[in-house]
């Protein structure tokens, strides 16, 4: 289980985003998600209750001018600002007002650096949610797969989840949303076969993204029994992908 630093965490160095400086506006203290997926690095729903109050819209911006002043000192610019953390980042009731204090502080200390989300897209489908997505550089959005049964298994949402309309508000970013999936085998969670495949990737052309970045386990999962997908089997999903006319990047 790994659970971060609220609201300012790192620098960390990703492997798909280079030097990324974290914002967590869920609480230190526990997980907050509107998921449960088995893979999470941050462990389960149930074993990782969260009690302390959510950030404000005034302490992150201050966190944030902090932590970028003392990095300047060390002389280190991040490449991005990343909403992270331990859960959803979209679930804070004041994202959208979060969203353009962290652009103002950005464009006032690290203009270069891109602002990222990683999102389970859960609240895509909330109007003043998605403009506030749309307002960041790299809005990466979760769909693992299309298939309402494997979405249940593995990705486990809390509460109503329809599948039809998270694709629906992930079409509404029109073309500007990044699709982030996780592929991997074992407990009964692959989706790797032709299934899962030929959907999703009907779907990946129905959506349009402006790129698309797949990946496969890379820490200790919370339920066990999962493996990684090979190199092999993440590059024959990556130039299907390409054969549609989408950019698609991979980690291993």
């Amino acid at each position: 289980m790994i659970l971060y630093d609220s609201p300012i965490f790192g620098p960390v160095h990703s492997r798909r985003l280079g030097i990324s400086l974290g914002i967590n506006l869920l609480p230190a203290d526990g997980k907050w998600c509107s998921f449960d997926c088995i893979y999470c690095e941050c462990g389960l729903n149930k074993d990782s209750k969260a009690t302390a109050a959510l950030p404000t819209k005034e302490a992150v911006g201050e966190k944030l001018r902090e932590k970028l002043e003392a990095l300047k000192k060390e002389g280190i610019v991040p490449d991005v600002l990343t909403f992270a953390g331990n859960g959803e980042p979209t679930l804070h009731p004041d994202f959208p007002d979060i969203v353009k204090e962290v652009i103002r502080v950005r464009n006032e200390y690290c203009p270069s650096a891109k602002i990222s989300i990683l999102s389970n897209s859960t609240r895509v489908t909330d109007a003043k949610v998605r403009e506030a997505l749309m307002l960041l550089d790299n809005p990466i959005m979760k769909l693992d797969t299309v298939d309402a049964s494997y979405i249940e298994h593995v990705d486990r949402p809390v509460g109503q989840y329809d599948v039809r309309k998270i694709i629906e508000g992930l079409k509404a970013m029109q073309g500007q949303c990044i699709i982030q999936t996780m592929f991997m085998k074992g407990r009964d969670a692959n989706d790797l076969t032709e299934d899962y495949l030929q959907p999703y990737l009907a779907c990946l052309k129905e959506i349009n993204p402006r790129s698309v970045m797949i990946y496969t386990i890379d820490r200790a999962t919370p339920v066990e029994g999962l493996e990684k997908a090979s190199h092999e089997e993440m590059d024959a999903v990556a130039e299907r992908i390409r054969a549609l006319g989408l950019i698609c990047t991979v980690s291993y």
